[in-house]
């Protein structure tokens, strides 16, 4: 049997983000079908390519040599790709806090991979932004609201209190997951990654003030009205002086997805969807 490009970009796929179900969520297919391509692969080439468990896959030595020369070459076939259908920039989304220095670093890294341009995009309704066109991917702490969309999660990082610096909670070393929740409670529930499912059904906050976006969140909690969970990387870029941030103890993880439409699948987006998910929050952003 010939290998065809649909085998190597399942291998890639799979070996990049060591995960099955990660894999075939990018590349738009179902397991048992992205299974079977990787058997006919190796099959193909009469090697072992992952081995596999119930828990999780590794790439083999003879994987990692395979995958350095083939993702090279669909990098190059993509890029080919896309200077001949004229695309030359790519539009990012975001709505707020983005982790640096991973979306620098990321960003970087695409424009010099592909030589495009990348454009930040800031939009408040970034679901909306990606179902009208507006931007090609979204950089979202939220599942996205459209059931066209794809999305990947590319990494989590801790979640810390967001606090008036006038409440007494601001001179806490820190504080407990299921105490911040009997406190009045300020989510984003646009854009933002806290929900009340987050806290188990008797610990739920009982009183919650909802808002629209990052700005009216914190202003709210700077004014003292309640208290607030976010990503430890938005206390460096998105700090306010009349907010404290303080650090939870038993607090779920807080995600960062890649979300995109799969009809307007590109070269350029593909390849920097490729570079996203293989680009690992730095260590120096969880201190």
């Amino acid at each position: 049997m010939d290998v065809e490009l649909r085998h190597l970009r399942a291998f890639c796929a799979v070996a990049e983000n060591r995960s099955f179900t990660t894999a075939s969520k990018q590349l738009l297919i179902t397991q048992p079908a992205l299974s079977r391509t990787i058997q006919q692969l190796e099959a193909a080439l009469g090697v072992r390519l992952l081995e596999r468990t119930s828990r999780m896959v590794q790439v083999t030595d003879a994987g990692r040599g395979f995958l350095i020369r083939i993702q090279a070459i669909l990098r190059d076939l993509d890029l080919a790709t896309a200077e001949l259908r004229g695309e030359r920039d790519l539009r990012i989304g975001f709505s707020w806090a983005l982790p640096d220095p991973w979306a620098t670093e990321t960003v970087a890294t695409f424009e010099a991979t592909t030589g495009a341009a990348a454009h930040l995009l800031r939009r408040d309704d970034i679901d909306a932004a990606l179902a009208r066109g507006e931007i090609d991917v979204a950089l979202i702490r939220h599942e996205p609201a459209s059931a066209d969309a794809t999305t990947v999660t590319l990494f989590e990082e801790p979640r810390i209190a967001a606090v008036s610096s006038r409440s007494p909670l601001a001179e806490r070393d820190q504080i407990g997951w299921n105490e911040l929740g009997t406190h009045p409670v300020i989510l984003n529930t646009v854009t933002g990654s806290t929900r009340t499912e987050l806290w188990r059904p008797e610990d739920r906050p009982k009183q919650v003030i909802e808002c629209g976006n990052y700005d009216e969140w914190i202003t709210l909690i700077a004014a003292g009205r309640g208290v607030g969970a976010t990503p430890l990387s938005a206390t460096s870029t998105h700090a306010h002086t009349g907010v404290v941030f303080v650090p939870l103890t038993g607090a779920p993880a807080a995600p960062m997805h890649i979300a995109w439409m799969p009809r307007k699948v590109g070269p350029l987006v593909r390849c920097f969807i490729e570079i996203a998910a293989s680009s690992a929050w730095p260590t120096t952003a969880r201190q």
